[in-house]
């Protein structure tokens, strides 16, 4: 038995780089022929991403699920990214599965603060829960969705906890109020312990150990006796 820790690092081989690429290029030239300049194709590190309008939006998503050769009849994931610099905050991301090409294909819209979108729960069914994820702690509203409503957070909950305007601490916390016997909302009070951070990272904080260990390691003989 060895001491060391590492584990062997798996690589496709010729064969499996070779057919993965050749399925891309299927798949990529499919979506051109396809939705042609409509679209923005994206191939990086074995990863298709399709960028579209999002009026284009259900058409792509019936488009790629419906196509005999594509077959992209999984939706595995949706959700959301919040950029406040941009016009267009946020990006909703849909993450497809093709089991018949095993390949995975990533369709992204941009969407305004306030905007729109339409609900693919007609087109996939696990859009449901997914959806109202993405309204909880986002805000971004999906028309058509059959019960849009909070899923993560409580009934009277104010905000959505995933922009990146919405405080870390919150706006109110909740407790139980023996009292009045109910759950009762109150203003966010930190006590000044929890004010004072480490900002230190594991590393730097290993690093200044380390130089303390240096320091006393280097302290004379003599004078570590004297002091006993």
């Amino acid at each position: 038995m060895t001491g060391s820790s590492q584990t062997d690092e798996i690589k496709p081989d010729d064969n499996e780089l070779l057919a993965t690429e050749q399925r891309q290029n299927v798949i990529a030239e499919r979506l051109v022929s396809m939705f042609g300049e409509a679209v923005q194709l994206v191939i990086s590190k074995n990863e298709i991403c399709l960028r579209c309008k999002v009026d284009d939006l259900l058409y792509v998503l019936k488009t790629v699920r419906d196509d005999p050769i594509l077959q992209f009849r999984q939706l595995s994931d949706l959700t959301a990214v919040d950029y406040p610099e941009e016009v267009d905050r946020f990006e909703v991301i849909y993450q497809l599965l093709s089991i018949a090409l095993n390949a995975r294909l990533r369709i992204v819209i941009a969407v305004a603060d306030g905007a729109i979108v339409p609900s693919a729960i007609d087109l996939f069914a696990s859009a449901n829960w997914a959806e109202r994820e993405v309204w909880d702690m986002f805000g971004i509203f999906f028309s058509g969705h059959p019960d849009l409503r909070r899923l993560l957070t409580d009934y009277g909950f104010e905000g959505h906890p995933l922009r990146k305007d919405f405080p870390l601490t919150g706006y109110v916390e909740v407790r139980y109020n023996d009292t009045e016997r109910r759950v009762v909302y109150e203003p966010v009070k930190l006590t000044q312990e929890f004010r004072d951070f480490d900002f230190l990272s594991p590393w730097e904080g290993m690093q200044a150990e380390a130089m303390e260990i240096d320091i006393e390691n280097q302290i004379p003989a003599d004078q570590t006796k004297d002091e006993g």
